[in-house]
């Protein structure tokens, strides 16, 4: 019986091993690429997943030194923090509302909101350009701050949603009796108790935004404003010519946000998924 219980941990580990090593590839790949010589590079002889040569780091030096990288970085930040915060608090206010407020046409109202989610955003560049040239933000990293919460909205609404249906109304009832409005109990009951499904479409939202690239591409073409995925692809594939340590190397810098971040939140991320998903 014992023996069978040490068993399961270690067919659990060896059934995800396969899995593990499919997800982490891509990333290893990137690395060792972004650390090898140019020569070894393009020497088809060479070991391609590993080094014959002593690594370097000059593809890095040569993104920080010679490109505008630390530039798309900091733009990449802002656009995504900034687009993130607002879709987060219309999606609060949005999904509290269809979630607990009984009015004519919400839950078709619900199931529209979705629908534009469906929508390509290929679509949206016409309407959107319209407005950005309205606003005059044409060629500004705060056109990208306007159009992306229009993808942002919809699911992060959506998602929210299904995480505040999980709530006893028993625990907003008892605010509204001891005197509180709907915006109180939505401050100062449901959102701490909602923190994972928040999380949830925080992170969504904001892992949306740091790696779009089809608006980002489109609205901006200067190179001081760009964000981190058009510059790095535009500044370094220059006709048929591939920089692609230096590629492999934006790439790798690129990630590690991201991957930190769900590193510490993972399991806030998990818990509003799945929250929603078993309602």
């Amino acid at each position: 019986m014992v023996g069978r219980q040490a068993r399961r941990p270690a067919a659990y580990y060896l059934a995800a091993i396969p899995f593990v090593v499919a997800l982490l590839f891509p990333f290893y790949w990137m690395v060792v690429t972004s650390l090898k010589q140019n020569a070894e590079l393009y020497d088809l002889k060479a070991i391609p997943f590993w080094f014959r040569s002593s690594p370097t780091l000059e593809h890095y030096m040569f993104l920080f030194e010679r490109t505008a990288f630390a530039t798309w970085m900091v733009n990449t930040a802002v656009v995504a923090v900034l687009s993130t915060a607002i879709a987060v608090v219309i999606s609060i206010l949005a999904a509290y509302a269809l979630a607990r407020l009984r009015f004519r046409g919400g839950e078709t109202l619900g199931g529209m909101i979705f629908a534009v989610y469906l929508v390509p955003t290929t679509l949206l560049f016409i309407p959107l350009s319209q407005i950005i040239r309205i606003l005059n933000l044409g060629d500004t990293r705060w056109s990208l701050v306007v159009s992306y919460p229009t993808f942002l909205v919809p699911f992060a609404t959506w998602l929210l949603m299904s995480y505040f249906r999980t709530i006893p109304k028993e625990l907003e009832e008892s605010a509204l009796i001891d005197g509180c409005s709907y915006l109180g109990a939505l401050v100062r009951i449901i959102l701490p108790t909602a923190i994972p499904g928040v999380l949830t479409a925080t992170l969504f939202a904001f892992t949306l935004s740091w790696n779009e690239f089809i608006y980002a591409v489109t609205f901006v073409s200067s190179t001081a404003q760009k964000t981190l995925g058009p510059g790095v692809v535009t500044e370094l594939i220059r006709g048929d010519v591939y920089y692609w340590g230096e590629l492999m190397a934006g790439a790798v810098l690129g990630s590690v946000p991201i991957a930190v971040i769900y590193a510490f939140l993972l399991d806030y991320y998990i818990s509003g998924l799945t929250a929603g998903a078993i309602k």
